[in-house]
């Protein structure tokens, strides 16, 4: 396929209720969607899930959109590509800027599959019709009013309950939900809130069987992880520290983590995303996929990535009317009974809405090749 032209759209979108974490409260997400046309007219879209300020990664949306403009599309505007797996190739003398390339080789992955006439998830290797879904819970400064948000999702049939905490809203936030919740799987994300010194206070967590903590120490580390986890019975998840395969590699054979949180944008892309997949299934390590706060688009990428065999752990995914007044593709994400069905139509298997990417669209960049 030959990529003839890219449009870059710069979006803004308002939650329907602010998502609080250890790093601050976010209310609008902006946000960009790629649309990449082949010599046949064919289309792929793409989503960039960096945020308006370098908290999660170091990368912005300002940073993606600079490199997205700059750098990336002249790599592959007016080339031929056989397959997404070239486009790693391509970009390979760009240093990191991950979120910035998934976007576009997410782009290129749903053009591919719908050249081949396949789902996403039968491009990619999946092999189910529908995932298990989990939620990811902000923080919540009332217990009560956390205990009745878990009670909800709970009733709607979400399989895993992920709950951020923070150093002062830690143990006594988890001891609340398992008075209540004695059995459902529950974990917790402390979003890099904590260090060594904290060790006595982590162990606590022993005593409330949680499925995980998710990424306690720094963003970048893997070392102080692994003296951690020998210390705990509860499994260490790594979210941050993990951005490429051979950084699951690295954690893997230090016993810095038993399970590991692949999300597309953070290690680069679909492509990537598979090789730690399957990486992580030889050597007999979970994974799961992560939340972005993603629209439709980035959301349906997450759902193909989940068919894989070894993401045995729900995931973050759940429906648009959680986050979105109106999502930007038809149908909408629905979640039933803790499920989501993998769509059958070729590619991403949504049809973006054109009209609702119009209403939430700021800016809007054309590129030929």
């Amino acid at each position: 396929m030959i990529i003839k032209e890219i449009y870059v759209r710069k979006m803004k979108m308002m939650l329907k209720t602010p998502f609080v974490t250890s790093f601050g409260t976010l209310q609008e997400k902006d946000f960009l969607v790629l649309e990449v046309k082949d010599e046949l007219g064919n289309t792929g879209w793409g989503e960039s899930v960096a945020f308006r300020a370098p908290w999660y990664t170091e990368e912005t949306l300002e940073t993606n959109l600079h490199m997205i403009k700059d750098f990336l599309i002249p790599m592959v505007i007016g080339k031929e590509i056989d397959h997404p797996d070239e486009v790693g190739t391509l970009f390979a003398a760009i240093r990191r800027n991950n979120m910035a390339k998934a976007a576009v080789e997410g782009a290129i992955w749903d053009l591919y599959a719908k050249r081949k006439k396949l789902t996403l998830a039968q491009a990619l290797g999946g092999q189910r019709d529908k995932i298990e879904v989990g939620i990811s819970i902000g923080i919540h400064e009332n217990h009560a009013d956390l205990v009745t948000a878990v009670q909800g999702f709970i009733d709607q049939g979400y399989k895993r309950i992920k709950v951020k905490i923070k150093p002062g809203h830690d143990i006594e936030v988890i001891r609340e939900l398992r008075k209540h919740f004695p059995d459902v799987p529950l974990m917790a994300d402390a979003n890099s809130a904590y260090t060594l010194k904290d060790v006595n206070l982590l162990k606590q967590l022993d005593a409330f069987h949680l499925m995980m903590i998710e990424q306690p120490l720094a963003s970048d580390d893997i070392i102080d992880h692994a003296v951690l986890q020998k210390q705990l019975q509860t499994p260490i998840c790594l979210d941050e520290s993990i951005h490429s395969l051979e950084d699951a590699r690295k954690a893997v054979e230090l016993g810095s983590t038993k399970v590991i949180n692949i999300k597309i944008g953070r290690v680069g892309g679909l492509s990537e995303a598979k090789r730690i997949h399957d990486y992580c299934m030889e050597q007999g390590i979970p994974v799961w996929c992560g939340g972005m706060l993603e629209a439709g688009i980035g959301r349906a990428h997450n759902i193909a990535l989940t068919t894989l065999p070894n993401f045995i752990l729900p995931g973050d995914t759940a429906g648009s009317s959680h986050y979105w007044e109106r999502d930007i593709i038809s149908p909408e994400v629905v979640v039933d009974g803790g499920y989501i069905a993998v769509p059958t139509a070729y590619g991403i298997g949504y049809e973006p809405d054109l009209e609702g990417m119009k209403k939430f669209t700021v800016d809007e960049i054309r590129f030929n090749g």
